[in-house]
């Protein structure tokens, strides 16, 4: 029987790394490239430095303490997740057997007026500057 959505087990070992099978690629697709994508990252990737971090708050310390010895790491931790979704996200859908540059068709939707409007204006971008389309940092 194929299924088309993660059960919660395979979801959290999804969300961390681990490879659903081809029936769900669909949904993997949507979950890394569709709408709200980069904000489903950033949450799970909040959620490890928070289970690590939590049991500093046990020590017996102020809260300034607490707070001196934590938000750092944390707040650097979520921006991270934010500066490498792309790369992760990329790296997610390959390692799915899915086009990593699926990451960029939601800007691309989002800004084919601009590419439509260069076209009718300078005509076709030359072949040579395809390989500008894709954001892939490599």
């Amino acid at each position: 029987m194929a299924h088309d959505r993660p059960n919660a087990l395979q979801y959290i070992a999804y969300s961390y790394g681990r490879r659903l099978p081809p029936s769900m690629n669909r949904w993997v697709a949507e979950d890394l490239a569709g709408q709200g994508a980069v904000r489903r990252h950033v949450i799970r990737m909040a959620i490890p430095p928070l289970l690590v971090l939590g049991p500093l708050w046990l020590i017996p310390a102020s809260f300034y303490v607490h707070l001196e010895m934590t938000a750092p790491i944390y707040v650097w931790a979520v921006l991270m997740a934010v500066a490498l979704n792309k790369v992760w996200r990329r790296h997610r859908l390959g390692q799915h057997g899915l086009d990593p540059n699926l990451v960029d068709v939601i800007k691309r939707k989002r800004d084919a007026h601009i590419h439509e409007d260069y076209a009718r204006r300078f005509g076709e971008r030359p072949e040579e500057a395809k390989w500008q389309q894709n954001s892939s940092p490599f």
